[in-house]
């Protein structure tokens, strides 16, 4: 089981910027897909961004490109989501999961196995 931080979460106003980080305690961090997904209170958990093993491919949402910018670094154990054109819709707690599944991209919340507490993002008006 991946043990999964993030970090990065909080207040910044419409058309700001923020960057969240996901730190795995798993050695072998290289082999998972991993997966950026957000929750809204009462609302289902829904995908947002995503990035193969090697780093060589990525997935993001219709709304999330452009926008979103989800990378690793393997060496640190730790996959990024860069967010810049922040909208209030946006506000949300965003989730980092990981998977060693073979199914990619990894939309679906049942496809990954490990998930993280949660970091809060808000965004003002």
């Amino acid at each position: 089981q991946v043990q999964l931080v993030e970090s990065g979460g909080g207040l910044v106003p419409a058309g700001g910027s923020l960057q969240l980080s996901c730190v795995a305690s798993e050695r072998t961090f290289s082999v998972y897909n991993m997966g950026w997904f957000r929750q809204d209170p009462g609302k289902e958990r829904e995908f947002v961004a995503a990035i193969i093993s090697s780093g060589d491919d990525t997935d993001y949402t219709d709304a999330g490109k452009g926008r979103c910018t989800i990378s690793r670094d393997d060496a640190k154990n730790t996959v990024y989501l860069q967010m810049k054109s922040l909208k209030p819709e946006d506000a949300a707690v965003y989730y980092c999961a990981a998977t060693c599944g073979s199914v990619w991209p990894g939309r679906v919340v049942s496809e990954y196995n490990d998930w993280g507490q949660g970091t809060q993002v808000t965004v003002s008006s």
